[in-house]
């Protein structure tokens, strides 16, 4: 029944993200004018991150799926549409797509780990050093609303400075701001 449907919300997902690229299409020609990829990458991310994170919350508030997975859930299905989206519109990167996909998985798992393997413990710390105290499902639930929060801004710079760098020696160079 769970996983049924999981497959159906995968299903709906894509279809979204169809009718996703066809709006960045549009909105992409706007943003191109003002010459600022970091602002398609703010756009790209501000979608992503609602999508990803309501998938999360669903996973773990209704679907009772754990911390740990339902924020892999979120970020493994959220990482295909921003490697498409961020790829073609935000950095319109130029080489393989071998290279560029091994960097990006590489990239979204030491973002993921950093990230939410952080954000419960400093959750934690901060509550006990506010003397507040939270039940487990409230506490993970703030620790995934922080870790998405410090995901993004990785994420942001290893994508930036390592997926989707050019070459050195490549005719194309993008900078961010």
């Amino acid at each position: 029944m769970v996983l049924q449907k999981l497959i159906v919300n995968l299903h709906l997902q894509f279809q979204f993200i169809e009718k996703l690229i066809i709006v960045l299409e549009s909105l992409t020609s706007h943003l191109h004018q003002l010459g600022k990829p970091f602002l398609k990458f703010l756009l790209i991310g501000v979608l992503n991150t609602i999508i990803g994170t309501i998938i999360m919350l669903v996973c773990y508030n209704i679907f009772h799926l754990g911390y740990w997975l339902s924020s892999a859930l979120d970020y493994s299905l959220a990482s295909i549409v921003s490697y498409i989206l961020n790829k073609r519109f935000t950095f319109q990167y130029k080489g393989g797509i071998l290279r560029s996909l091994v960097r990006f998985i590489i990239n979204i798992a030491v973002c993921y780990f950093i990230a939410f393997g952080l954000a419960r413990p400093m959750v934690r710390y901060v509550l006990a050093g506010l003397s507040l105290s939270f039940d487990k499902p409230t506490l993970e639930n703030i620790a995934m609303l922080l870790g998405t929060g410090l995901f993004v801004i990785i994420n942001f710079l290893g994508q930036r400075f390592f997926t989707f760098r050019e070459n050195e020696d490549s005719k194309f160079t993008h900078t961010m701001l």
